[in-house]
C-alpha cells in the first residue's frame, strides 16, 4: 500500500475510515486534488468518505493520522457533514484520472492510466507524483508494458479528454455492494456514468439498476439501446424490471417486452396490470414455492441458494401444482426456523402454517405495512380470487415503496438530525 511517504490511491478505494476511538465512520472512496496554476502536480486537500445512508463527505488531508493496507485513520472525531462537492478547481483521482488515454514522453507513445500515486513531501504537503501508465501496443492480444512515471512525464492528465476507457475504474469498484456501486454512479457525469454501466456485465447492471433512482435508471437503460436493455431487463427480478418498465410510455414498454424472452417477460407483463400502491404491483412473481410432498431437506436445500434475496429465502410457500405462478391451490406457509426444528425427511404438508390469512392483489400498501408488522413478519403471499398463489410481498418491497420516492437520489435533502460530536460549518481543508 505506501512505499515510504507514497500511496497509491486506487489502492485506498473500499477502506475503512476510522476515528480515534476505533470506530468506524465509512469508506473511501476517492482523493481530492487541487489543481495549481503553476507546472507544479496538484495537491492532494483530502480524501472522499462514504458514510452510512450514502452520504459522501470531505475529509482534509491533515485530519488523517495513518494510511496502510487495512485502514484510514482520523485524528479526530469531529466531521463536516455537509455532502462533497467537487470545486472548479479541483479533481478527484480515481473518477477523472483512471482510464484516461495519456501521452508518455519523451517518446510520445500511448498509453492508458491505471493508478496515481501520491507523496507527502518534508513539511507533510501530499501532491499526485506518480502515474502508473499501461503503453498501448496496438496489438489486441498483447498487453502493454505497465510502467511508474513522474507526473510531468505524462501529458493529457488535465483537461476533457478525447475518449476514456472503464476497465481500471471498474476494477476499483468491482468489489461495491450493487448499492454501494449504485452510489458511485450517480456520482459520475451522465456520460461516464453511462459509459460504466454499459460496460458490466448484464446481471451485475441488473442488480445495480434496482438500487438507483427511478431518473437513472431509464437514463442508463436508454443509453444502452433496445437489445441490451431488453437482455438486461431479463436478468432483474420481475417486480424490478416491472417497475423500470413503470417509468417509460407504454409504446416503448411494449418495445421491449417483445425483445425480451416471452418466459421471462410474461410475469414482468402480469405485475404492470396491477393498480400501483396495492400488493399486486409491489409484489415478487417468484418466492420459493414447494409442494406438500416436498421434504423440509428439500425446502432447506432451496433457501440456500445464495442468489436468494434473504426476505425471500426467509420462508417456503407451499401449494399445489404447478408451481410457478399462478399455482395450483394455496395451502400455506413454512418459515425457516420451523424448517430447521423439523425431521430432515418430514413433509412440507404436515408443518404448513395456515393461520395467516393471505393478501389479495389489491390489498393497499397501509394495509400490508400494518399486517406485516403486526405479525412481524418478513414475507407475505398474495393469492387470487381462486385461492392461487400469484407471489409475495416482502419487508423490503414494502420499505422501497414505503419511503420517499427520492430515497435513492443522491440529491436528496438529508435527515436532519446529526450527532452533536460530528457538527462543523463550511469545508476546511487544512
Amino acid at each position: 500500500m505506501t512505499i515510504g511517504n507514497r500511496v497509491y490511491i486506487a489502492r485506498l478505494a473500499g477502506l475503512a475510515v476510522f476515528d480515534p476511538n476505533g470506530d468506524q465512520v465509512g469508506r473511501v472512496r476517492d482523493a481530492v486534488a487541487r489543481l495549481r496554476t503553476t507546472n507544479r502536480p496538484p495537491q492532494v486537500v483530502g480524501l472522499v468518505a462514504e458514510m452510512p445512508m450514502r452520504r459522501r463527505i470531505f475529509l482534509p488531508i491533515n485530519r488523517i493520522t495513518s494510511i496502510d493496507s487495512d485502514a484510514v485513520v482520523l485524528n479526530t472525531g469531529t466531521l463536516n457533514l455537509r455532502r462533497f462537492e467537487k470545486r472548479p478547481n479541483e479533481l478527484l483521482v480515481l473518477e477523472d484520472l483512471l482510464d484516461r488515454r495519456v501521452t508518455l514522453e519523451p517518446a510520445e507513445r500511448p498509453g492508458v492510466v491505471v493508478d496515481v500515486a501520491m507523496e507527502a513531501n518534508r513539511i507533510g504537503e501530499w501532491s499526485l507524483s506518480r502515474v502508473a501508465v499501461r503503453e498501448q501496443t496496438g496489438r489486441l492480444a498483447r498487453r502493454g508494458h505497465l510502467q511508474q512515471l513522474d507526473w510531468d512525464r505524462v501529458r493529457g492528465l488535465i483537461g476533457v479528454p478525447d475518449t476514456r476507457g472503464t476497465a481500471n475504474l471498474l476494477a476499483v469498484l468491482d468489489q461495491m455492494r450493487p448499492a454501494d456501486l449504485a452510489n458511485a454512479l450517480q456520482d459520475l457525469p451522465d456520460g461516464r456514468r453511462n459509459e460504466v454501466a454499459a460496460a458490466l456485465d448484464n446481471e451485475r447492471l441488473a442488480d445495480v439498476l434496482g438500487e438507483l433512482p427511478e431518473h437513472d435508471q431509464v437514463e442508463i437503460l436508454a443509453a444502452l439501446g433496445r437489445e441490451r436493455a431488453a437482455d438486461v431487463l431479463e436478468e432483474m427480478d420481475p417486480d424490478d424490471a416491472a417497475d423500470l418498465l413503470g417509468e417509460l410510455p407504454p409504446p416503448e414498454q411494449e418495445v421491449l417486452l417483445d425483445l425480451m424472452e416471452p418466459d421471462e417477460a410474461d410475469p414482468v407483463r402480469q405485475l404492470l396490470k396491477y393498480k400501483p400502491g396495492t400488493a399486486g404491483s409491489v409484489m415478487t412473481s417468484e418466492p420459493v414455492i414447494l409442494t406438500p410432498d416436498a421434504t423440509v431437506a428439500e425446502a432447506l436445500a432451496r433457501i440456500r441458494e445464495p442468489q436468494l434475496p434473504p426476505a425471500v429465502a426467509a420462508q417456503v410457500f407451499v401449494a399445489r401444482a404447478p408451481m410457478a405462478t399462478p399455482t395450483g391451490k394455496y395451502l400455506g406457509v413454512v418459515h425457516f426456523q420451523r424448517l430447521l426444528r423439523e425431521p430432515p425427511a418430514e413433509m412440507l404438508g404436515g408443518v404448513v402454517d395456515n393461520g395467516i390469512d393471505p393478501l389479495q392483489p389489491t390489498t393497499p400498501l397501509p394495509e400490508i405495512t400494518r399486517r406485516m408488522a403486526t405479525y412481524d413478519l418478513v414475507a407475505m403471499p398474495v393469492v387470487d380470487a381462486a385461492n392461487r398463489l400469484v407471489g409475495a410481498v416482502t419487508v423490503d418491497d414494502v420499505l422501497d415503496h414505503s419511503l420517499p420516492t427520492d430515497w435513492r437520489d443522491r440529491d436528496a435533502p438529508a435527515p436532519a438530525a446529526r450527532p452533536a460530536a460530528a457538527r462543523t460549518e463550511g469545508r476546511i481543508d487544512g
